[in-house]
């Protein structure tokens, strides 16, 4: 009789300790009634996110896995991990006075956060497709939960349903995909995945691979709102809670294109042929709506859940460059360009968002973009920071969205992709005027009503940290480069 062999827990470590404490937080919140509990979770919550970022680099060197091939943690997963805590930790910390405002400042707020967070961890470093999904229904289920966070809210509830709804669409349809690749290969294991196909030799792949491998990228789609899979974002974003919003701008993004690389590099890298034109379909797609379908939008929120399905285009970019091409380094560059990106975009969504945080009057929050009116004569220091992510997501040099925008461009361009680096320029050009449009509103025209603007500490925290990177980034960029270079060549490294 063979016995069961205990598995190396250290490359997991980050995870299972971030797993144990937040249970251990939900008991301590379900019986301590203290006034002070919600607050004092919230802020262990952001320790425990932050501090699960040291610890995750120290108990990794280079590629290691685990449980049986089903966990792998290299540089790439250790990259795209530490943005998602750090962005879910800036949530956490930025919501603290729009959960009072709101009524909302319960314990369970930030634990679902963190719950959420340790899915997309999983996300990240899941090697096999059943691993995989069970990270996404973590994830997701936390996410649901929170979008609908707002109980006395009508546009909140209707938020929560909507994602919830589509949410089980698209897992439906990634698990279709993946049943009908266990069909051919036998196994949900990429490694197994990525031997089996590299035996095809040239050829053409069954004809249930190939839909398999469409259902697949189309659930993936959804997760990052790419269209034509982008149908929920602008309701879910503008009934959801503001923090929440922001928190579904970044991390779950990060999350799932770091997700959507290593499963089309991984067990459909011999493949690349067949998924690089729908990518590029998607990036095509997925620039022009968010060109074009955020430039009447008055709700702030929506207008921003356009911008995110057009930056998630952008950043596809550097994906469809790396398929098809022969060149190892053109590969890396291609997504080097995407994490460069990504990393810039969440710096970009969650300054914006700590602003939105901010718009207020009598007590209420407030969402049209028209509230913003006059806001350089009444609050200039939040018009000016305000002005600088806006001109930055529009990709005006020398802010580091322009750093972002032409790496992604560069990469198509060594890749010959010449007409989707034009696109993604006039796409580009066509998307600033929405952002330089607030600029606008808030320099030019008259002041109707003054927006009630009280900074607390933990968004000028925030604030100052995001403008920073933000304007710096562009004089100083190696340490983002080098990094991105680093992580990217861990997914060419068996």
């Amino acid at each position: 009789m063979q016995l069961a062999t205990i598995p190396d827990l250290m490359p997991a470590l980050p995870e299972i300790i971030l797993a144990v404490t937040t249970l251990v937080l939900l008991m301590l919140g379900v019986f301590i009634r203290s006034l002070n509990i919600a607050r004092t979770i919230a802020y262990a919550c952001i320790l425990l996110l932050l501090l699960a970022i040291p610890l995750m680099l120290v108990s990794t060197d280079g590629r290691v896995s685990t449980f049986d091939g089903a966990f792998v943690v290299n540089d790439f997963t250790v990259f795209m991990k530490t943005f998602v805590l750090l962005s879910a930790a800036s949530v956490i910390l930025i919501s603290k006075d729009y959960r009072k405002l709101q009524s909302i400042d319960s314990f369970e707020f930030p634990i679902l956060i963190v719950l959420a967070t340790i899915g997309m961890m999983l996300m990240l470093s899941a090697n096999d497709f059943l691993g995989l999904y069970l990270a996404i229904e973590l994830q997701s289920l936390s996410l649901y939960v929170i979008a609908a966070f707002q109980k006395d809210s009508a546009r909140s509830a209707e938020s929560g349903l909507k994602y919830f709804v589509l949410g089980a669409l698209s897992s439906g349809l990634m698990l279709y995909g993946i049943s009908l690749i266990y069909g051919f290969v036998g196994s949900t294991n990429f490694n197994i995945m990525a031997e089996v196909f590299k035996g095809l030799s040239g050829e053409l792949p069954p004809p249930g691979v190939i839909i398999g491998l469409v259902f697949i990228v189309a659930g993936f789609s959804f997760k990052i709102s790419a269209v034509p899979f982008h149908m929920w974002t602008p309701d879910v974003y503008e009934g959801a809670p503001t923090p929440v919003t922001a928190l579904l701008s970044a991390a779950p993004k990060i999350a799932a294109m770091g997700l959507f690389v290593r499963t089309m590099l991984g067990p459909f890298g011999e493949i690349d042929d067949q998924w690089q034109q729908i990518i590029i379909f998607m990036s095509i797609a997925s620039m022009g709506l968010g060109a074009f379908a955020a430039i009447n939008q008055k709700n702030i929120k929506r207008m921003m859940a356009y911008s995110s399905i057009g930056h998630m285009g952008y950043a596809l970019i550097g994906l469809a460059a790396v398929g098809g091409v022969e060149n190892a380094i053109f590969r890396i560059h291609g997504i080097q360009g995407m994490l460069v990106y990504l990393v810039i975009y969440v710096f970009m969504n969650i300054g914006t968002f700590s602003c939105i945080l901010l718009m207020k009057r009598d007590g209420r929050m407030v969402e049209n973009i028209d509230d913003l009116a006059g806001l350089s004569k009444t609050n200039p220091g939040l018009a000016l920071i305000f002005s600088i992510f806006m001109f930055s997501m529009a990709g005006i040099p020398p802010l580091a969205g322009f750093l972002g925008k032409l790496y992604v461009f560069q990469a198509a361009i060594n890749s010959e992709l010449y007409t989707l680096a034009i696109i993604g320029v006039v796409a580009s050009v066509i998307g600033a005027f929405y952002y330089i449009r607030i600029v606008k509103v808030m320099y030019f025209d008259p002041p109707v009503e003054a927006l009630n603007v009280s900074i607390s500490l933990e968004i000028k925290i925030v604030l100052a940290i995001t403008g920073f990177v933000i304007i710096f980034l562009i004089f100083y960029p190696m340490p983002l480069i080098s990094g991105a270079e680093q992580a990217a060549s861990a997914l060419f490294t068996k």
